[in-house]
């Protein structure tokens, strides 16, 4: 039975606010980043492979790395927010755009517009903003420099994915953003696990924090998203989605007291206004021209 449109957003909404807890989620655990990493995708996966047929079909050896791509950007995401801010992490991996853009013309013989340039401009700037000052050490951000690189690369590999799936698409091999994300996170969790073993310590909050991040932030996120975005069109499904980047610095400093550094939040809020000015001057060109279609936009970022 379809969702109304109403229930459709208020799904997409739900879907960005639980994507939006992993950052705090992350540094609630004394596990190492590369066993809350393997374990969390490890539950993901089964919970997305036992709720979602769309993330059991379509799997096809070329888009193995595409996959490994996500699967990337997923431990990227984990470590980085251990060692920087989640409000600089998700800010950081929110610049996957600008690196589709580049990788357009190699990729997917996409021509650079000149509006294209001016976004760019202001995304390199907001960029900037991260790394002109001195971010303040932190108990739950004790490198913010390196964590602010990493989490550059993840917004780097989360554009090589998405880059991956329109490529497929393109090709007519039927490119499944749920089954790419099921195989990335059965990937994440293979290749992390020899890195997360032995488990030296492991208590009950533990569990229940990979609990969490694997059945509800992503499985539950993942369902909502995939029930909500069927009747909503593209443009305004990936505005709602901005939720995401909006609510994690809240989070994380309502259960981890991390406030984020001035720069940073400057930073986050050029890139996050850049986004969403070139998402709806996308949208004049591409929805209004034809009827807007639901469930155009990219899978969020979890």
């Amino acid at each position: 039975m379809e969702s109304s449109p109403v229930k459709s957003r208020l799904l997409l909404v739900s879907a960005a606010a639980l994507f939006s807890t992993g950052g705090a989620a992350i540094k609630a655990t004394a596990l190492t980043p590369w066993q809350v990493g393997s374990f969390r995708s490890g539950v993901a996966v089964l919970v997305l492979l036992m709720a979602l047929p769309e993330a059991r079909r379509g799997w096809r050896w070329p888009m193995v790395p595409v996959a490994a791509a996500y699967a990337i950007t997923m431990l990227l995401f984990v470590i980085a927010n251990r060692l920087t801010t989640a409000a600089d992490t998700i800010f950081l991996q929110s610049t996957a755009p600008l690196y589709l853009l580049l990788l357009g013309p190699l990729l997917l013989r996409e021509r650079i517009r000149g509006a294209d340039i001016l976004y760019m401009m202001a995304v390199l700037g907001g960029i900037g903003l991260f790394f002109v000052g001195n971010e303040s050490v932190l108990a739950t951000a004790p490198n913010p420099r390196l964590g602010n690189a990493l989490a550059l690369a993840s917004g780097l590999t989360y554009a090589l994915m998405l880059a991956g799936l329109r490529w497929m698409a393109n090709r007519g091999l039927g490119a499944s953003g749920l089954a790419a994300s099921a195989l990335g996170n059965l990937l994440a969790c293979v290749v992390a696990l020899p890195l997360a073993l032995p488990v030296h310590s492991f208590h009950a909050a533990d569990l229940g924090v990979l609990l969490y991040l694997g059945v509800l932030q992503i499985g539950l996120g993942y369902v909502c998203l995939t029930r909500g975005i069927r009747r909503v069109p593209g443009v305004e499904a990936t505005t709602l989605l901005m939720i995401e980047p909006a609510l994690s610095p809240l989070w994380a400093w309502l259960i981890e007291g991390e406030r984020p550094g001035g720069w940073g939040m400057a930073g986050g809020a050029v890139i996050l206004s850049a986004t969403l000015a070139n998402t709806w001057r996308h949208a004049k060109g591409r929805y209004l021209s034809s009827d807007s279609e639901p469930g155009e936009n990219p899978p969020a970022l979890p």
